[in-house]
């Protein structure tokens, strides 16, 4: 009896591990970069004339699929940032603003100087993502995901963090929009959710060592290991020798020229040597995570994401970088606020090396990484995302028809963004772009197949266009209640 017990036992041990084997070999894990501040045409698969240096996300873009009209559902960070955990645009939810930004009733009651002079009211927003959001990381974490959050989250204060929305593991995420703490991007951090390393340990290496060092202990299950850059937001820092490697690069390069986007200047040029030290640190520290999965063997069945939270930063706060030709920058709802650099890598289904010109937004991950995993839908929650299945499998390159199932996108920023942007809406339907501005209700139209640098307002040339546009934006902003700014008591023409 003993002996028929034990050939049973190791009968079933051997059944489990050949299980344990298969589901190693079948899972789909997910990583997902998302950088902050990074502009379009920071990045070498975007602009092979950039001045920075990205020698990994560019074989990544290499490998799999690089979205030309990839898009931010916001000019700002953490709008963008809740639309990706929830699948809903920031006007359904409310989170409009980046999370500390001022309030109405706060001008109202403080009257700040910057306010005096402008005739609108900041809309009201929700200063954090709602915990009763079924989030991302949630969907995956009930299918049996371990799941893990490394860098910025700013969706909300304590009780608010990864650990509330559906991560296991936080290593860094707390309310703030930057490093602010200790020594910034150097250790110590000052960081509540983040151990200090050596004196002089960089962020972006520890970061990208946390996710190496949870996806080892995680390697026998399914995982999402989402990486959130605090780089490349200011404050402008990064390590001594990248500094004086780009500082020796910049004497041969144009030196910097400006032009105007009222109220503010805009830089015209890369070459700001510690932005480009900063860019450069955050690509190796992507290639630290990508190299550790080839070296695993799970880059076969690991699905890559990359894609920044808003546009490169050009119109303030040291004006980092250039996204020339597109318009502007962040806070901006030109193409240089809102289009990022964007890209994804589905091994055994995206052929390597293929661009896709199909307009998407940041609401569609959340569909389409639980198609990739196999799992049910969740089109209560994720009413404004649409899967990219469909797009990674055929991509659409070049001239090619734009598919008419393909949504159209909407954007809604009813404030005053720091660089200088006013309150206001937009709408993409095809080639075509609407943005109507609520200081005085004007509207400008632009054909990006021919006009990416928007210069060329055929608002008055096509009415119908227009107005179809503006009606269906309209439409939209009612379907979800979006929230509006309102005149502003203190504002005279006099001023």
């Amino acid at each position: 009896m003993t002996k028929e017990l034990s050939k049973i036992f190791v009968l079933l041990v051997l059944l489990m591990s050949i299980l344990s084997c298969s589901q190693s070999e079948n899972q789909t894990n997910f990583v997902f970069f998302l950088v902050d501040d990074l502009g379009y045409m920071d990045v070498g698969f975007n602009n092979p004339e950039t001045f920075y240096e990205t020698p990994n996300l560019d074989q990544l873009a290499a490998e799999g699929v690089v979205f030309t009209d990839g898009y931010a559902a916001c000019p700002v960070c953490s709008p963008t940032r809740a639309s990706i955990m929830t699948g809903k645009y920031p006007a359904r939810i409310n989170t409009t603003d980046y999370f500390g930004a001022i309030q109405p009733e706060a001008v109202l009651e403080r009257k700040p100087k910057r306010y005096l002079g402008l005739p609108l009211l900041p809309a009201s927003y929700e200063p954090q993502m709602a915990l009763e959001e079924l989030t991302l990381a949630e969907a995956l974490k009930e299918a049996g995901y371990a799941t893990f959050f490394a860098g910025k989250w700013h969706l909300g204060p304590e009780g608010f963090w990864p650990e509330d929305q559906g991560f296991d593991v936080n290593a860094g995420g707390i309310e703030r929009g930057g490093p602010y703490g200790g020594k910034k991007y150097f250790s110590p951090y000052g960081n509540p959710r983040l151990s200090d390393g050596p004196e002089g340990e960089h962020l972006p290496d520890r970061l990208a060592t946390e996710a190496v060092n949870f996806i080892d202990d995680h390697a026998d299950e399914p995982f999402l290991v989402y990486l959130s850059f605090y780089s490349v937001h200011t404050p402008l820092l990064t390590r001594d020798d990248l500094k004086a490697k780009y500082e020796d690069k910049a004497l041969s390069h144009p030196s910097n020229t400006w032009g105007d986007e009222p109220p503010r200047k805009v830089r015209q040029v890369q070459n700001h040597p510690v932005y480009a030290g900063m860019v450069e640190a955050m690509d190796l520290a992507v290639g630290k995570v990508l190299n550790h999965l080839k070296e695993t063997g799970l880059d076969e069945n690991t699905v890559v994401f990359m894609m920044s939270d808003n546009g490169g930063l050009s119109t303030s706060e040291g004006h980092p970088t250039s996204n020339l030709p597109l318009r502007a920058g962040k806070g901006w709802l030109y193409e240089g606020g809102i289009r990022e650099p964007m890209l994804i890598k589905w091994p055994g289904h995206t052929k390597p090396g293929t661009v896709c010109v199909v307009p998407v937004i940041s609401t569609n991950f959340y569909p389409t990484i639980l198609e990739m995993a196999g799992l049910p839908l969740k089109p209560e929650q994720h009413l404004d995302g649409v899967s990219m299945i469909d797009l990674l499998v055929e991509p659409i390159a070049g001239d090619g028809p734009i598919r008419e199932s393909v949504q159209t996108i909407f954007w809604h920023y009813p404030h005053y963004g720091n660089q200088g942007g006013t309150p206001g809406a937009a709408i993409r339907q095809g080639k075509y772009k609407l943005i109507e501005f609520f200081e005085d209700g004007r509207t400008e139209l632009y054909d990006l197949s021919k006009d990416i640098g928007e210069h060329n307002n055929l608002s008055e040339a096509m009415p119908d266009l227009r107005n179809e546009l503006l009606e269906k934006l309209h439409t939209w902003q009612e379907e979800v209640d979006a929230q509006f700014p309102e005149r502003n008591p203190f504002y005279s023409v006099d001023q």
